[in-house]
C-alpha cells in the first residue's frame, strides 16, 4: 500500500487508504446510508455502524432518487457503492437542499452528501449528477463533502467490470484536456491519471491500488472540465438503449478519441490511448455495440437524444446528429 493521504480541497475532504476508520471520517455513526448487497457486503463494518440503511437498486438515477425522497433522512447521505449509488446520494442532497423533501433535513444542518466508492467511475469526485424526478433542473448540484477511497474497495470489481470501469476512468482523464475548460493542473492529473491506469493493467493481475488513485485522479479531471463528446455519447446508449455504464465507455472510447483527436491536439499527448483502451475492452467483453446485446436499430434514436446534449459543446465543434450516428456505427 501507498502512503494514505487526506486531501482538502475547498469544501470537502478526500481520504486515500484503507476505509478501517471510515465511520470516524463519516463523522461517526447514525448517519443514513445508501448501497447495494454487494457493496455492503465488502464493508461490512460501514454497514453496521448506519442509523438507517436503503438499497439502491437498477435504474436511472433520477427515477431511483425520485423513489426515495420520501423515505431518505438525516443530515449525512453516505454512498458507499458505485455511480449510480453516488449518483442518487448526491441527487437526495440536491433534492433536500431545494426544499423539496424537506422531511431529508434532520435538526441542526444543511444535507450532506458522503462517498466511499467501490468502482472507478469518479462519480464521487464531481458535482455531475441527474436531479431527482420532480426537481428543477437549474437547482444546485452537490459534490460529496467526504470521500474516503479504499483501494480494496475502490477496485474491486471482478476482472471484466474492473477493466470496464478503468475506462470509464480513462475516458475523463483523455477527454478532459479537450474541453474548453481544460487547465494546466487539470491536465496535469490527467496525464497522471492515464499514467496509473496504463501501469495497473501492465501486469497480468491488475494493480488495483494503482488503478484506484487513477480513478480519483480521473475524477478530479472530469469536475474541473466537464463532459464533452465521450461522455455524451457513452451516456446517451445507457439512458436511451440501456447499456451498462461501463460497458458503453469501453466500447465508444477508441472511436470517441479518434473524434476527439480530430478537434483538440491534446489527444496526441497521451500514450497510445487507443491501443491501451482496445487491450482493456478485450479484458471487459465490450469489443463492440453489438457485443452488448443492445438494439442497435435504435441507434438513429440515440444520436438524436445524444445531439441535443449542451455539454457537447464542451468539445467543440460541438458534434451533430450525423456524426454522432457515424460514430456509433463505427462501433458496432
Amino acid at each position: 500500500m501507498r502512503k494514505s493521504f487526506d486531501w482538502v480541497d475547498g469544501e470537502r475532504t478526500i481520504h486515500f487508504g484503507p476505509a478501517d476508520d471510515a465511520v470516524t471520517h463519516l463523522g461517526g455513526p447514525g448517519f443514513t446510508l445508501l448501497t447495494t448487497r454487494r457493496a455492503a457486503a465488502a464493508a461490512p463494518h460501514i454497514a453496521r455502524a448506519a442509523g438507517a440503511v436503503h438499497e439502491v437498486g437498477s435504474g436511472q438515477v433520477h427515477d431511483l432518487a425520485a423513489g426515495l425522497l420520501a423515505t431518505v433522512s438525516g443530515n449525512r447521505l453516505v454512498a458507499l457503492g458505485g455511480g449510480r449509488v453516488v449518483d442518487v446520494a448526491k441527487a437526495l442532497a440536491a433534492a433536500a437542499r431545494a426544499g423539496v423533501a424537506p422531511g431529508n433535513v434532520a435538526p441542526g444542518g444543511e444535507v450532506r452528501a458522503m462517498a466511499v466508492p467501490t468502482t472507478l467511475s469518479g462519480a464521487e469526485m464531481t458535482s455531475g449528477h441527474r436531479q431527482a424526478r420532480g426537481v428543477d433542473d437549474a437547482t444546485p448540484r452537490v459534490r460529496p463533502a467526504v470521500v474516503i477511497v479504499d483501494p480494496a474497495l475502490a477496485a474491486s470489481q471482478p476482472v471484466p467490470e474492473l477493466a470496464a470501469s478503468s475506462l470509464n476512468a480513462l475516458g475523463h482523464a483523455v477527454e478532459g484536456p479537450c474541453t474548453v475548460r481544460a487547465n494546466p493542473v487539470a491536465t496535469l492529473a490527467a496525464h497522471e491519471s492515464a499514467r496509473l491506469i496504463a501501469a495497473g493493467w501492465a501486469a497480468d493481475e491488475p494493480d488495483r491500488e494503482t488503478l484506484a488513485l487513477g480513478a480519483l485522479l480521473a475524477g478530479y479531471v472530469i469536475d474541473s472540465t466537464g463532459l464533452g463528446l465521450h461522455h455524451v455519447l457513452a451516456q446517451t446508449l445507457v439512458r436511451v438503449l440501456g447499456a451498462a455504464h461501463g460497458a458503453a465507455n469501453a466500447v465508444m472510447l477508441p472511436h470517441t478519441t479518434r473524434a476527439l483527436a480530430s478537434r483538440s491536439d491534446a489527444i496526441g499527448k497521451f500514450d497510445d490511448v487507443e491501443g491501451l483502451a482496445r487491450r482493456l475492452q478485450v479484458a471487459a467483453g465490450a469489443t463492440s455495440l453489438s457485443a452488448l446485446g443492445l438494439d442497435t436499430a435504435r441507434l438513429g434514436q440515440a444520436a438524436e437524444a445524444a445531439a441535443a446534449r449542451p455539454q457537447l459543446a464542451n468539445t467543440p465543434p460541438a458534434a451533430g446528429r450525423a456524426e454522432i450516428l457515424a460514430i456509433y456505427e463505427a462501433a458496432l
